[in-house]
């Protein structure tokens, strides 16, 4: 029978590489984006000259109906990769109310209402996978990321605790927490600001998004049969 994994956040730097490799592995898949249409639209072209199948699905996580939308345009399902965020800088008394309700919709509550929804079809088979693309912040936390810090240490907290409901249900549930990423969400720091990161990082350097995805791919994987509830820290040694 054919596989279908559905990725939110399909369309960031993350995301994307994730929905790559999948389609490489012959994985079909629902695209889940917001407002990079472009970057879907690119996605497509690949799935389509690996003769997989690819449905592109728009919402909106940071508001009502958003999750909805989703659910709405699936039908056979195997895993959710959810790699849906947004980071928000800046000192926690800085932050407006609206901001961190944001944040909380996209990292806590829409992961939460589509695994709710979605459980019932990823029971019908005999293995399926929910992943959450975490962070290292929601191990360690970050000063000026109080927010999408704790947002990111709920999701490895319901990581842990899904897994345990699930286990029995065939339904593996796992979390990877990435370090330092060279993808969009950097554009915020400057040149020095990223070196200096850099410097910190054990290995010397940032991580590529296809590892990132390779981690996904392999907790996809029967090489991780027995592994649930987890967090696997692909950090280069950032934070141990």
């Amino acid at each position: 029978m054919k596989k279908f994994a559905l990725i939110t956040g399909a369309s960031g730097g993350i995301g994307k590489a994730v929905a790559k490799m999948l389609a490489e592995e012959g994985w079909n898949l629902y695209l889940h984006y917001h407002q990079n249409q472009e970057a879907v639209k690119e996605l497509l072209d690949i799935c389509a000259a690996r003769g997989v199948e690819a449905i592109p699905i728009c919402a909106d996580l940071a508001v009502d109906g958003g999750v909805q939308t989703i659910v709405d345009n699936i039908f056979h399902l195997d895993a959710i990769v959810y790699a849906s965020g947004t980071s928000q800088y800046g000192l926690l008394t800085d932050m407006e109310e609206n901001a961190i309700d944001e944040q909380y919709r996209i990292h806590v509550k829409s992961p939460l209402l589509l695994s709710k929804l979605l459980l019932p079809k990823l029971m019908q088979n005999e293995t399926s996978h929910i992943i959450l693309v975490s962070s290292i912040w929601g191990q360690t936390g970050a000063a000026c990321e109080s927010v999408y810090s704790a947002m990111k240490g709920a999701q490895i907290a319901f990581a842990k605790a899904l897994a345990k409901e699930t286990a029995r249900s065939g339904v593996r549930v796992n979390a990877v927490a990435p370090g330092a990423v060279d993808t969009n969400m950097l554009r915020l720091f400057s040149e020095e600001e990223i070196a200096g990161v850099e410097e910190e990082i054990p290995l010397g350097r940032l991580a590529k998004p296809a590892e990132i995805a390779q981690t996904i791919s392999f907790l996809l994987s029967d090489k991780a049969a027995y592994i649930t509830g987890q967090t696997i820290a692909v950090n280069g040694g950032w934070y141990i």
